[in-house]
């Protein structure tokens, strides 16, 4: 397997530059990248130090790195540009032709991606992360009524990260509660939810891969037994089934996709975008 040296480089955070970025790199399954990011590349200087390491990491390991840039500013994005490195600039790929198709030169203000700029939308993310927070695993408010959705599976199924991302990308008002084994022995919805059924949606997982997870938690434990996930899974489906709730299985998805499948699937509309 070869490796690769990597920089994100932003005048930002380096969110953007490390997002793309990593999706390009997920079709090189052969080869093993050292990910190095240089963030709020905002002066000159910063720029010159930049294309420093970048220049040392090429002499150092006999091949160029490859470099991701959402550098804004013209200036700065020549500096870099001169180092030793494959430089793939997405500002440089797509302002251009959006200016040609649009008939307006962009502003080049760097920073506009992750600001806080639109108010609105930022307070409604943090709303939407509290609340979360404050309905999370069956606890707290309970304060279905405000939900868009609530998440229901077992334990260690992917509820609470996917609640919380959804919320922080998508200002969406998501709950979760999980079903319990004395939940699952009911055979019905717990009384909790039975008011709420519209906003449901289940997640399960493969059984050998919560065993995994409960082990790491709580080993040689009950909870993590062959037995014991392997008959909350199964029950658990079972009630999905019996109540027509929709589910998904969480086994090989990222947070990412288990959102973006949930919100395809249940047609709740993202409050705000990233």
């Amino acid at each position: 397997m070869s490796r690769r040296t990597v920089f994100f480089v932003s005048d930002q955070t380096g969110v953007t530059a490390e997002t793309m970025g990593h999706s390009l790199l997920t079709q090189f399954d052969r080869v093993e990248f050292r990910p190095v990011t240089l963030p709020f590349i905002s002066t000159l200087d910063k720029a010159q130090e930049a294309a420093r390491k970048i220049n040392l990491v090429a002499e150092q390991e006999g091949v160029r790195p490859i470099v991701f840039s959402t550098l804004v500013q013209d200036e700065l994005r020549a500096i870099v540009k001169e180092a030793n490195g494959l430089f793939l600039d997405f500002f440089d790929a797509f302002l251009g032709p959006l200016e040609s198709e649009l008939a307006v030169r962009s502003s080049h203000t760097s920073g506009r991606a992750h600001s806080m700029a639109d108010l609105n939308a930022y307070t409604m993310r943090i709303n939407a992360t509290n609340f979360a927070l404050a309905n999370d695993d069956g606890a707290g408010a309970r304060d279905y009524d405000h939900a868009d959705l609530i998440l229901v599976g077992v334990s260690r199924s992917g509820k609470t990260p996917t609640c919380l991302y959804m919320a922080l990308q998508y200002g969406i008002f998501t709950a979760n509660f999980p079903l319990t084994e004395e939940e699952l022995e009911g055979r019905s919805l717990p009384t909790a939810l039975r008011t709420q059924h519209r906003k449901l949606f289940g997640l399960t997982i493969k059984p050998e891969r919560l065993q995994q997870i409960r082990h790491e938690r709580r080993p040689d434990s009950r909870y993590a037994s062959a037995p014991q996930v392997q008959y909350e899974v199964r029950a658990a489906e079972a009630l999905f089934d019996r109540q027509g709730i929709p589910y998904l299985d969480t086994t090989e998805c990222s947070i990412e996709e288990i959102s973006s499948r949930i919100l395809d699937r249940t047609g709740v509309e993202r409050r705000v975008r990233p």
